[in-house]
C-alpha cells in the first residue's frame, strides 16, 4: 500500500483546461464567426490528516524474492498442484484405469518377482 505524505498533497500550480474544439460550436450562440476561447482554472487543496494519525518515519523495506520464490507464488503453485492431483484421482475413478494406462503406457507386472 502506498503512503501519501502530507507534502505530496499540497498544490503546486493552478490547473487550467480549455474546452475541446468539437465542443466550441455548441457553446457559441452568435454563430461560427465568433471564436472565443473559454478557459477556467481551479486550485487543488489537500485535506489535513485527522488528529492522532502519524506519517510513518521510515519506508518499509521489502526483501527481493530469491529467483521468483515468493510466498504468494508458492501458495498459488500449491493450489494448482492440489487441483491437478484431485483431477487425476477423479479421472482414474471414472475410467477405472490408472493414469498411465489412460495415456497408453503398458504398466505390466513391475519386476515380476514371485511373492
Amino acid at each position: 500500500m502506498a503512503t501519501i505524505l502530507p507534502s505530496s498533497l499540497l498544490p503546486t500550480r493552478a490547473l487550467s483546461a480549455a474546452l475541446p474544439t468539437h465542443h466550441r460550436p455548441l457553446l457559441n450562440s452568435s454563430g461560427p464567426q465568433a471564436k472565443t476561447r473559454r478557459s477556467f482554472s481551479f486550485r487543488v487543496r489537500a485535506a489535513k490528516l485527522p488528529p492522532g494519525v502519524e506519517v510513518p518515519k521510515v519506508e518499509p523495506k521489502f526483501q527481493s524474492p530469491f529467483l521468483g520464490f515468493t510466498k504468494t507464488a508458492e501458495i498459488w503453485n500449491s493450489r494448482a498442484c492440489m487441483i491437478g492431483l484431485i483431477g487425476t484421482f477423479i479421472v482414474e475413478l471414472i475410467l477405472n484405469k490408472g493414469i498411465l494406462q489412460v495415456i497408453g503406457v503398458d504398466v505390466g507386472k513391475g519386476l515380476d518377482l514371485p511373492l
